[in-house]
Parts: structure tokens; sequence; C-alpha cells
């Protein structure tokens, strides 16, 4: 079994420069590029999976699942450190309960339905995150993400954070309702960036929110938003839904 078939995620949204974290800032990240044939045949297999997960009420295991406009099915769990990886999984568990043929069976039947899978970290940056509320829980009633993708090289890494900060401060000095949280790439990810989350109830509440965030920042808003675009290597948008039916949290 490969490394998420292992952890199923010992697993927004969404980083650049390595950063000192506390506990539950930093996450494993599985994600499963399913091919539109097959999206259907991945979707009953994980059920088939949730169902066993929820029959056994495994213990210490947490993940939320994410899945993008384009089918990638992203598993995030928080973790306190990279030995946190080396811990036996809660695969495991289900494999001393239900028997190692029929947890394999599932995996082997998931695989047929991708043919790339990734794994890397995610750290979330609390100094660029703008979240006036103090919470840096993923909010349970909107589940609607649009990730905002903002490469850098390693030598514009300091003016980016520099912009973010700026467009924090603005974001604080006119009390925008429209919150954010914001990720750095880590170890096994595709490139340096941040990755900047933002929800919504929907793609309408999204445009709605955007546009009164706009029209609140004015052409200041425009100004920093401008200089944080000069310096990114590369700019890209990411559609996504939190899917409380692939998620699991012990916890609760």
């Amino acid at each position: 079994m490969k490394t998420l078939k292992i952890t199923l995620v010992t697993a927004l949204l969404f980083l650049l420069t390595p950063l000192a974290t506390t506990a539950q800032d930093m996450f494993y990240v599985h994600e499963d590029v399913v091919k539109p044939s097959k999206i259907k045949d991945y979707e009953g297999i994980l059920q088939e999976f949730m169902a066993l997960v929820n029959k056994h009420q495994l213990k210490d295991t947490k993940w939320l699942a994410v899945v993008t406009n384009n089918s990638h099915y992203l598993y995030a769990s928080p973790i306190e450190n990279m030995a946190e990886l080396d811990k036996p999984s809660f695969v495991a568990k289900l494999i001393e309960k239900e028997g190692k043929e029929v947890i394999s069976d599932l995996f082997n039947r998931m695989d047929k339905c991708y043919d790339t899978e990734l794994n890397y970290i995610l750290k979330y940056d609390e100094e660029l995150s703008y979240m006036p509320d103090g919470t840096r829980e993923a909010p349970t009633d909107k589940n609607y993400r649009k990730y905002h993708m903002l490469y850098v090289s390693p030598s514009n890494g300091d003016k980016v954070r520099k912009n973010m900060k700026a467009i924090k401060e603005l974001f604080v000095s006119k009390g925008s309702k429209e919150h954010y949280r914001v990720y750095q790439s880590g170890f096994g990810t595709d490139g340096e960036y941040l990755m900047v989350s933002i929800a919504a109830k929907d793609e309408m509440d999204y445009a709605r929110q955007s546009n009164e965030n706009d029209e609140l920042l004015g052409d200041e808003g425009k100004k920093v938003l401008g200089e944080l675009m000069s310096n990114l290597l590369k700019y890209e948008v990411m559609l996504a839904n939190i899917r409380p039916d692939l998620s699991y949290n012990s916890e609760k």
C-alpha cells in the first residue's frame, strides 16, 4: 500500500519559506488525481471505506476531505511534527478488525481510479492570515472554497510576504468581512507558494462577498493587489468544496 493508503491521510487550503510551527499548524496532505471516467467508482469505494471507519469509531484520527472542480481529492490531517508520519496509521487498526484481504481489496480497487497521487506538507501562516475572530478552524457552515495559489521564486519570497502583510493591514483598517487563511508550501509540494483559502456557502455567496470587499477596499485594494501580482512567479485559482461525508474526526 502506498503512503496515503497506509495513512489515508494521516492527512486548503493554500506554501512559502519554512516557518517555526506549533501544534495544529502543520498538515499532512494526501492528494488523489482521479480520472474523470472513474469518479463514480472512486466515490463508491470511498463510501465503503468511510462506512468501515465509522463502524469502528477509530480513535486519534482526523482528516478533512476537499474535492476540487477538476477531480483532485485532497485529505488533510493536522500533525505536530514530521516524526508523526512514522507512527502506525489507523489503516492497521482497520486491518485488525476487518482483515487484510478486505482492506487490501478496497485500496487495490481505488488504485485503478487514478494514475497520480501526491503527499506533501502545508503549514498555516497566522501572521499572513486575516481571521479577526481568532479562529483557525475551517468554518463548518461554509463548504465552498476558492484557493488563490501564489507561486514565488526563492529570490522574491520576502517581497511577497511584504505584499501580503500590506494586504492584511488594509483588510484590518477597512474592517473587511472577507476573512482568509494562508498556508505555506512545505516538504513535497510542487514549487514554492502561498495558498490563500477563502470560504463561502457557495459560488454565489463567494461572488457577493468578493464584490462587496472590492468595493470596500476601492483603489487602495487594487494598488496593493497589483503590487503583489507584480512579484509573483505564477498565479492560479483552484475551486473546491469541503466534503463532510468523506471527512472524519474522532474527537466529535
